[in-house]
């Protein structure tokens, strides 16, 4: 990209400030408007409006505002109920779930038991923890409108897990009419019975997606607890803005034409931990893993040796700095279940976090039989946290001769073109990069990228790995901290083994809103807007 010459440098600023001006002016005038509302700048422009559809973290959002949950977890890791709660019979193989009272669709139709179990039946086919409970399931029907019963085939300890965990693809419940469209195509209306409802009309994909507070909605009693307790939204609308520019965003927080943003760049929060109105932190305590996965069907990634050849190419250290550069937000690991969980190792991780072994990739990659396929690599450049991976891989492989084709993208295109299983010459590609909360990658099961089921069920890239399927399936039976300790050394080093996909190290991502917003909660799915109140 050619840089503006200095003559031409004023009119980009006139023309900056103009438009910086027609933001406010319209932010402002929809705000007072609509009564209280918060404007976020989220990590990604909104597309897709199916939070079952895909794993990607702004579906999950979308989904935590327009839908709910039948249990959810609290801060200590404890399942509550939240629409319903539950008796386990004393053989451990029915678990009997009651929804509460109060539950309606916001089309006005009361929630069913009907309803519910078809969300879960369509859920169960493509999330990981959601198949391995699906396996385990002898039967799940209603009993009655307000009774769901599970029965299993043989006592599984991760049933209320399952059911309760706040990511990635998360069980949200939706009437059956929706829930009966195919996991593969999206849902045809966004009716849920959550605290938002969906402003359709108001929707603009790469400008706006607008929430209304739900007023029919009937919170539970608890006070609020990561993605449980009462969902009490204190505003009348929430608009996720879309703004591409980094900079332009941070200039909107600062200047009060925005009031949250997810995700801001690194190089910018001491300026805005600087300025008196702002507030940084956190929210997800756990951070993020993030990860290059490559794709198993076609050339040159189907072939194992061309795999090892690209992982000894790689090293964490570079891809963290790009993507980071303070090293107080990110931790160099190797570890495929989180550094400092109790599942934590460095089996296989090899010279991944020691600055790679390039002499060795490129003599692996000569005796691989690798034909100078060129590696389509998808870099999408509208999300801050995803920018930098695919960038400098992509130079680590051509060290060590592999041939890259580097295709600029956004990320909603990712998210749709990575569904392909088709060749490169019709859509398909070769390898991308994504990261996942460090809840949703934590032990073998709920780890859906671990997985081997291949073309079928499994994830983007559709690694087919017999081995780790069988590991999964043992940890999810295993009785003792001992026993899945070893079992989730065994997976890890068959992911290496194979290079089912390549871990590229631990982060934290800071949001930043202004000071007029109070309760905005933590947890590992966040940013959740119900408990957000907004001062005058």
């Amino acid at each position: 990209m050619s840089h503006p010459s200095r003559r031409a440098l004023p009119g980009v600023a006139l023309s900056l400030a103009l438009s910086a001006f027609a933001l406010s002016t319209c932010l402002t005038s929809q705000a007072s408007a609509a009564g209280k509302t918060i404007s976020a700048v989220m990590h990604s422009d909104l597309r897709i409006l199916d939070p079952v559809m895909t794993t990607a973290y702004i579906q999950r959002d979308f989904g935590y505002m327009v839908f709910d949950t039948l249990l959810a977890t609290d801060e200590n890791f404890k399942i509550q109920p939240q629409m319903a709660d539950w008796k386990i019979s004393d053989d451990k193989l029915t678990y009997t779930f009651t929804l509460r009272d109060g539950l309606k669709w916001h089309d006005g139709a009361a929630v069913t038991a009907e309803d519910c179990v078809a969300s879960l039946k369509r859920w169960g086919k493509v999330d990981g923890m959601g198949q391995r409970l699906m396996e385990n399931t002898a039967a799940i029907e209603a009993a009655d409108p307000r009774t769901i019963v599970l029965k299993l085939k043989q006592p599984y300890g991760l049933v209320l897990e399952s059911l309760g965990k706040p990511s990635s693809v998360v069980p949200f419940m939706m009437p059956k009419r929706l829930a009966e469209t195919p996991p593969n195509q999206q849902i045809p209306e966004q009716i849920g019975s959550g605290p938002f409802k969906f402003v359709k009309a108001e929707f603009q994909p790469g400008v706006k997606a607008v929430f209304e507070r739900n007023t029919d909605y009937v919170p539970r009693k608890e006070p609020p607890s990561w993605t449980s307790g009462g969902k009490v939204v204190k505003v009348d609308r929430v608009e996720w803005i879309t703004m591409a520019d980094a900079q332009t965003a941070a200039n909107a927080l600062q200047s009060g034409d925005i009031d949250f943003i997810e995700n801001p760049p690194f190089e910018l929060l001491s300026a805005l931990e600087a300025h008196p109105d702002l507030k940084v932190e956190t929210l997800n305590k756990f951070g993020f893993v993030t990860m290059g996965r490559m794709n198993f069907l076609l050339p040159p990634f189907d072939n194992v040796k061309v795999r090892r050849a690209a992982l000894l190419a790689i090293h964490q250290k570079d891809v963290l700095d790009a993507l980071v550069g303070d090293p107080k937000y990110y931790q160099v690991c190797g570890a495929v279940f989180v550094c400092g969980t109790p599942l934590a190792s460095d089996v296989g991780v090899g010279d991944l976090t020691k600055g790679g072994n390039l002499a060795e990739a490129k003599k692996e990659l000569a005796a691989s039989g690798y034909d100078g396929t060129p590696i389509v690599i998808m870099a999408p450049g509208d999300v801050v946290t995803l920018k930098a991976q695919p960038v400098v891989v992509a130079q680590q492989l051509r060290e060590a001769g592999f041939k890259v084709d580097l295709q600029a993208t956004d990320w909603q295109t990712v998210v749709s073109r990575r569904t392909s299983q088709k060749p490169v010459s019709e859509g398909g590609w070769n390898m991308f990069f994504t990261n996942w909360a460090a809840a949703d990658v934590m032990n073998p099961v709920v780890n859906y990228s671990i997985g081997g089921k291949g073309r079928n069920g499994g994830w983007f890239g559709w690694s087919e790995d017999a081995r780790m399927e069988q590991i999964r399936d043992a940890f999810a039976h295993a009785t003792s901290p001992e026993e899945q300790k070893k079992l989730a050394g065994e997976a890890q080093k068959e992911l290496y083994d194979q290079v089912i996909y390549v871990p590229l190290g631990q982060y934290l991502a800071p949001s930043a809103w202004r000071k007029s917003l109070s309760g905005v909660l933590g947890g590992p799915a966040t940013p959740i807007f119900w408990n957000i109140d907004k001062s005058e």
